[in-house]
């Protein structure tokens, strides 16, 4: 049990309903005996229904209290407060009225005996460990809540960026089918993973399956489930992706390597909404939203023959394009810093900063593998540091940058400028006078950009 959890435990509220007076201070004082319980008696039930504001957890009730009879009392209580549990103390030990009273929806039938208090005692325990849990499980939901809220998940200043959160916006609002590209490394997961939980199906399963990860033989099973016997080594029932999503949204990873026939299949369950097990011929409805990614333009893909036309308008809902890293800008500065706080942190490190020439080395490599590979230079970097500061010679590419890997990227000729700028400060130790006389400019305009930041 994750005893952490702030709201797991709290007083236990219980009213008591008894028009015995002393067998009411009896049960009273025989509960309060645990000090997380509150207890509060009632010698009635006109006043135990005005009170019901007041959200008791549990609630022990006479069955015959002289102004409003157990079995109507019951009902109103569960109308109005449908999660207080309650206990029917009587003095009845007729079996068909305590059938009854379950059936109406009373926690116990509790007869009043020698063995009253005891029972009663364990009722309430038992009620409490229930409680107990669903505080814990609404804290969880809680935590995942935050922890998967757009701004803990995406992280990014850039034009590109502020757009995409724009896009999330949307599609957390409604239920279409969202579409999102960009290049392996990213982010696309995340993007998927923000929306179903800032949704209204934040509190059902989020499923997630790389098409490009699952053998061709084996998609269709994954996705729609089997029943015992439907193929060789199939020796019990199982669910597949939809329906295990049920309820709450499906993210299909890679949907360009789909094969053409599954394509098919997948098109008929976005319109149909059902599925049908392999060997079974059970039609079982499903209510999944689908979130689609894909590094590939479907598109091409789609005039290719590779990718079926149908399905392409389907998929397209809303488009979300995700920018690769080296068209961010000073974001790479923005994640390298988290990255690399929260692998101190995860490690016990001691907190590490980087360098101006560590910066200017980072903001200059052009990451094939995008935000996923700044993350594993990060957290290199920080091991490989021997001292608090992370320097040029801490970070390591595993690919080489080219003069024509610079020209393929979307940069206006001002970003040009200051990319070419920054390099030589950094090549030339930050000597603004060299730096002038190698690239044939004036020191005013080193030095203006230094001032603005912009190296």
């Amino acid at each position: 049990m994750n005893t952490g959890l702030k709201n797991a435990i709290k007083p236990l509220k219980i009213f008591i309903a008894e028009d015995d007076v002393w067998y009411g201070e009896l049960l009273q004082h025989h509960l309060s005996a645990n000090p997380d319980n509150e207890v509060q008696r009632f010698v009635n039930g006109k006043e135990l229904l005005k009170e019901l504001y007041l959200q008791p957890d549990v609630i022990t009730l006479d069955y015959t209290l002289p102004d409003i009879m157990g079995d109507e009392l019951l009902k109103r209580i569960k109308q109005e407060i449908p999660h207080c549990q309650v206990i029917v103390v009587s003095g009845q030990e007729n079996i068909s009225t305590a059938v009854d009273i379950l059936k109406v929806g009373a926690y116990d039938y509790i007869v009043k005996n020698d063995e009253t208090k005891e029972r009663l005692w364990n009722s309430i325990n038992n009620i409490r460990k229930n409680v107990t849990l669903q505080n814990e499980l609404q804290e969880l939901k809680q935590q995942i809540s935050g922890k998967y809220h757009r701004n803990n998940l995406l992280i990014g200043s850039c034009d590109a960026m502020q757009h995409v959160y724009r896009l999330i916006d949307k599609g957390t609002m409604t239920q279409i089918l969202v579409s999102i590209s960009g290049e392996t490394g990213t982010g696309k997961e995340l993007v998927a993973k923000a929306i179903h939980y800032n949704s209204s199906r934040a509190k059902s399963p989020f499923n997630a399956i790389n098409v490009a990860a699952i053998p061709h033989d084996l998609l269709e099973s994954e996705l729609f489930g089997y029943e015992k016997g439907a193929f060789t080594g199939a020796n019990t029932r199982r669910t597949g992706k939809f329906e295990d999503a049920n309820g709450g949204t499906l993210f299909l990873d890679e949907i360009g390597e789909m094969p053409v026939s599954m394509q098919a299949k997948l098109l008929r369950v976005l319109q149909e909404k059902e599925i049908t097990r392999l060997g079974s011929s059970e039609v079982i409805p499903v209510d999944v939203r689908i979130i689609v990614a894909s590094n590939k333009n479907l598109g091409e893909e789609t005039a290719k023959g590779n990718f079926r036309e149908d399905l392409y308008y389907r998929l397209l809902g809303l488009p979300i394009n995700l920018p690769p890293l080296c068209q961010r800008g000073n974001d790479i500065l923005i994640l390298a810093k988290h990255f690399l706080d929260s692998f101190c942190l995860e490690n016990k490190f001691p907190r590490k900063s980087l360098t101006s020439e560590a910066k200017d080395k980072l903001m200059f490599y052009r990451y094939p593998g995008n935000v996923r590979e700044l993350k594993a230079v990060i957290e290199l970097a920080a091991v490989m540091a021997d001292g608090t500061q992370i320097t040029p010679i801490d970070i390591t590419f595993t690919a080489t940058k080219t003069p024509a890997d610079l020209l393929d990227q979307d940069l206006s000729l001002a970003e040009y400028d200051t990319r070419i700028i920054r390099h030589y400060l950094n090549r030339f130790d930050h000597n603004v006078i060299e730096v002038a006389k190698r690239l044939d400019i004036g020191k005013s305009t080193i030095y203006r950009m230094i001032k603005e930041g912009k190296t």
